[in-house]
């Protein structure tokens, strides 16, 4: 189970000042934004079958986790390249003026989730929203994919209550609602005999990107060719990850995260392929990690126009398209 901790990049790169990274020509450290799990299955899997080798990377993987942040680290030159997990991360970067941006987005779709009973919601976020329930969700979605939820839907801040990062309040409860992330939490419930309603914002109408690569301005004009190689090798990396066999990735990943289990894995790579999180949308035509300046546009105006950020701030600072959409891991003709 994972936190979006985006309000914590702020406060490190506020903390770091103008500290850039430093980087050798092949030698690179990324850092995920969690514990090692299948939603940083490309990753492993570029790591684990030479693919970054294969590109000229001597590429560090380093791990996330709820004592680690990431965002000073990239500031202080000691991760060259981060994975963030929403599209608030670069347009929080570019509100405090802080040269960030992200090259790639290898999730088309945030798998953020709301989770509620059988029988509760009735199948529709409309219906879950006009019978009020409570919902669970912590302090960092109150100010992310909530501000969605209460301009399209109606949610109201009355109907929050502290989520704990534990699924035992929603067990005892039949009438609970809370947040997840679709390759996760709802993983959890099924084992205790329960298949919840699982609502994926995305579908929804929810534009946020997930798993983006995001760097630093500096690294991303002055050495092109080292993030590109970066790119495209995690992008075949997923490619392989979902579609060939990942065994060598799982391995590495359990390595590094012992609490992962051979099922949670796989679950994870299935709810990935079902639901077209990496290579649905524009991403079957134009390649995995693909972004799209209407996309960007789109979610910024959104939340702009709730108030989260000025509606004059220059977005398109937040992101380059240079190293996207370049056909690369193009999603397999499906049945």
């Amino acid at each position: 189970m994972r936190r979006c901790r985006w309000r914590l990049w702020l406060v490190a790169f506020a903390l770091a000042g103008a500290v850039f990274p430093a980087t050798g020509a092949d030698r690179l450290t990324f850092g995920t934004d969690w514990r090692a799990q299948a939603e940083h299955g490309g990753f492993y899997q570029a790591l684990a079958t030479g693919l970054y080798a294969a590109a000229g990377l001597d590429v560090t993987l380093r791990q996330g986790g709820p004592q680690v942040n990431h965002a000073q680290l990239l500031a202080a030159g000691r991760l060259d390249i981060a994975m963030a997990p929403n599209s608030f991360i670069p347009l929080n970067f570019v509100a405090q003026d802080i040269p960030m941006l992200a090259v790639a987005a290898m999730f088309q779709k945030d798998p953020a989730v709301l989770i509620a009973h059988p029988g509760v919601g009735n199948d529709s976020l409309e219906a879950l929203a006009a019978q009020k329930r409570k919902i669970m969700i912590g302090p960092d979605t109150r100010i992310g994919f909530w501000r969605f939820l209460k301009t399209k839907y109606g949610f109201s801040d009355a109907q929050i209550v502290p989520y704990t990062f534990n699924i035992a309040p929603f067990l005892a409860d039949k009438l609970a609602v809370q947040q997840g992330y679709l390759t996760s939490e709802p993983f959890q419930i099924e084992r205790v005999g329960i298949k919840p309603n699982v609502f994926l914002l995305a579908d929804a109408g929810y534009a946020s990107y997930a798993a983006l690569l995001v760097t630093s301005r500096r690294l991303a004009e002055t050495n092109p060719d080292l993030v590109q190689r970066f790119v495209d090798a995690s992008i075949q990396g997923w490619y392989d990850y979902l579609y060939g066999d990942p065994t060598p990735a799982d391995a590495r990943i359990k390595a590094d995260n012992p609490e992962m289990t051979d099922a949670l894995l796989a679950y994870g790579r299935d709810k990935m392929r079902a639901y077209d999180i990496v290579d649905g949308g524009e991403a079957k035509d134009k390649g995995i990690g693909i972004m799209s300046a209407a996309r960007w546009k789109d979610f910024f105006e959104v939340m702009a126009a709730d108030g989260l950020y000025p509606k004059d701030m220059d977005y398109r600072r937040a992101y380059t398209l240079s190293f996207v959409g370049k056909g690369v891991g193009r999603a397999p003709a499906r049945p």
